[in-house]
């Protein structure tokens, strides 16, 4: 009998804000503190007490396998989208299935609250929120009931930003329909969406080379941040005169080179330079 899932990390993508990044490495196998995204993510579903978790792969699929340790795998040949992928978990869970997006860097989210919530509401999708934090994240509002409102109606409560933390009812998946789909498609057929609020919590999005470079200056100075405006990954070897470069696998670039705005990796035996 196939064991259910509880847990699932969106981790497919084309990796198109990566840009250079994505010919060497998916989004979620690019490591701070020398743990790949995808891990960091597992860990904080794994510290909610669930044990069986899943994700889905488009680019790359054999590293991202690699990377993917006590994760069940489910390669998406065609892109399924931010709702679609989850199709993979249909007919598998129990209760509810907890999601998280696999480019992102959290120490500690809390799950537990959010599928406490979920549970007590008889929710069919319910998302985890914080205040929202300024800038260009798109705001989610909420009714008295803590319902979330259609995207572009403001109402009694909020602004507040989506974390990308859910809880899906065995009801909500089984409303994806075959091929690509989105969660804001699916909204207006939910019985109940329904907000969850909490305090922030710390988390980076790692969506591009800067912000990949930011977060490990930030949250790994001794490690994949230990060359100043660099990013370097734990199997590079730096050298030369190097600003705004990524050192990825294997990464030895030359020691009297002068370089900036650049990748560096090893591929087939040979060290491959791109522009970020």
């Amino acid at each position: 009998m196939t064991e259910p899932l509880e847990g699932f990390l969106l981790a497919a993508g084309l990796g198109l804000r990566m840009g250079a990044l994505s010919q060497c490495l998916p989004k979620p196998a690019w490591t701070l503190r020398g743990r790949p995204l995808l891990q960091w993510g597992a860990e904080a579903l794994r510290g909610a007490g669930l044990r069986h978790l899943g994700c889905n792969a488009h680019l790359h699929t054999d590293l991202l396998r690699g990377v993917a340790h006590g994760l069940e795998v489910f390669e998406e040949p065609e892109l399924l989208g931010s709702a679609g992928g989850l199709r993979h978990a249909q007919g598998r869970v129990a209760s509810e299935l907890l999601t998280w997006n696999a480019d992102v860097w959290a120490e500690a989210v809390p799950f537990a609250r959010l599928r406490e919530a979920h549970r007590a509401a008889a929710a069919t999708l319910s998302w985890l929120l914080i205040p929202h934090p300024g800038g260009d994240w798109n705001p989610v509002w909420l009714d008295e009931a803590d319902r979330v409102l259609p995207k572009g109606v403001a109402g009694p409560k909020g602004p507040f930003h989506f974390t990308g933390a859910a809880a899906w009812s065995p009801e909500a998946l089984a409303l994806l329909p075959q091929g690509p789909s989105e969660v804001n498609d699916l909204r207006p057929r939910l019985a109940l969406h329904l907000g969850v609020v909490v305090e922030p919590f710390p988390w980076r999005e790692v969506g591009s080379p800067q912000a990949l470079i930011q977060t490990a200056a930030e949250l790994a100075p001794e490690q994949e941040g230990h060359l100043p405006g660099c990013y370097v990954h734990p199997s590079a070897v730096p050298a030369g005169r190097l600003g705004r470069c990524v050192l990825g696998p294997g990464a030895r670039p030359p020691a009297a080179i002068t370089d900036a705005d650049a990748l560096w990796f090893e591929a087939r035996g040979r060290q491959v330079r791109l522009g970020l």
